[in-house]
């Protein structure tokens, strides 16, 4: 339970220091956002593809 609590936060700690760097995380080329008059759809696509791939493969390497 520790070891998974240590990854988890350095991955939080990761992801802030990135968007801190300017990466743009959730406006990333790939996102959906649909603007019709004063309604705003944004669906974060790549983002959500993105997230899902890093965090499977952080899952496999906790498991081991």
């Amino acid at each position: 339970m520790g070891k998974a609590l240590l990854v988890i936060g350095l991955g939080i700690s990761a992801v802030g220091l990135l968007i801190m760097w300017g990466m743009p995380l959730g406006r990333l080329p790939g996102d959906l956002v649909v603007r019709r008059g004063s309604f705003t759809f944004y669906f974060p696509l790549v983002t959500s593809i993105l997230l899902s791939i890093v965090l499977t493969l952080l899952l496999m390497l906790l498991r081991r």
